[in-house]
């Protein structure tokens, strides 16, 4: 089994859903991002966004649950030279883009794209793993897209 392999490069997984209550939506913004439109009904009504919507924070915030939920490598066993790649940490995201408002009451289902992966000059025995992420609404409709790395240590 080569690191491919084990990656399924190119492959789009479903990584899990996720149900943005009235309430998941208050307290999130309660907490990381109070604006009008995300903590009250009647104040998101005369809002851009016409009712009560979740922030987009809060759509990344619930796709990182999902992926961790869901191990990159599915549930194949490693059977490759070495060690089992270990995951690491993330050194970041680019290209988010909010595309549509998830409302009060939508589910959210994620996915997410491992692209390729390249070794690392400055880490000897890591690789840097890179990965599409998109969300869909309950109509198929794309509500949130990124690019995204993460760290895999593979000796």
């Amino acid at each position: 089994m080569t690191l491919d392999d084990y990656l399924e490069i190119g492959v789009t997984v479903p990584i899990g859903s996720y149900v943005f209550t009235a309430e998941r939506i208050k307290a999130f913004a309660a907490k990381y991002d109070p604006q009008r439109f995300h903590m009250d009904e009647k104040q998101a009504e005369h809002s851009v966004f016409g009712r009560l919507c979740a922030s987009g924070w809060q759509t990344a915030a619930a796709w990182m649950k999902c992926n961790l939920a869901t191990p990159a490598h599915g549930d194949r066993p490693w059977n490759g030279d070495g060690p089992e790649p270990e995951f690491g940490p993330s050194p970041g995201f680019s290209n988010m883009k909010w595309l549509k408002p998830v409302y009060a009451g939508e589910t959210v289902s994620y996915t997410r794209t491992i692209l390729g992966h390249r070794p690392m000059s400055t880490r000897p025995g890591w690789r840097l793993v890179s990965l599409r992420s998109e969300g869909f609404d309950s109509t198929g409709d794309k509500v949130i897209e990124f690019d995204s790395a993460v760290l895999v240590k593979v000796e």
